[in-house]
């Protein structure tokens, strides 16, 4: 196993329903540690830039949309596995086929509205950490 670090965003429906606090418990409690956190309301420019992987796709603009909605929680974990642990975590992308006891199973209402995002893998998560904390972002712990 490796330390590495995953992006983590707390969409607008987790941060409307006030879920912040669990999540990061779940995420704490598995061991992955937060380096780096910030909430923000995304700009359009923010939004298409960040999801530009899935311009292509017909949900694209509604992704935006969404994502625009309200304010995120953006936090950058650390951990042993990290990226798998948080995916894990997390749970499949639709709730409908999510594990019991995962964020999406407990907590999202639809597909569209999942509550969640995470890195799908060490390069996608470099560049994630890098979009939203650049350079220095990010604040190792040293105790």
């Amino acid at each position: 196993m490796s330390v590495e670090q995953t992006l983590s965003i707390i969409k607008p429906d987790g941060v409307e329903k006030n879920l912040i606090g669990e999540i990061y418990s779940r995420f704490e409690k598995a061991g992955l540690q937060i380096v780096a956190a910030r909430m923000m309301h995304l700009t359009k420019e923010q939004a298409e830039g960040f999801y530009a992987v899935h311009s292509e796709r017909p949900f694209y603009k509604d992704l935006v949309s969404y994502m625009r909605s309200g304010p995120v929680m953006v936090t950058a974990l650390e951990g042993e596995s990290a990226i798998d642990k948080h995916r894990e975590i997390m749970g499949a992308t639709n709730p409908a086929n999510a594990d019991p006891g995962t964020i999406r199973k407990d907590f999202a209402a639809s597909i569209e509205e999942n509550v969640v995002h995470g890195s799908d893998g060490p390069e996608t998560a470099a560049q994630e950490i890098a979009f939203f904390f650049g350079d220095g972002g990010v604040c190792p712990r040293t105790r």
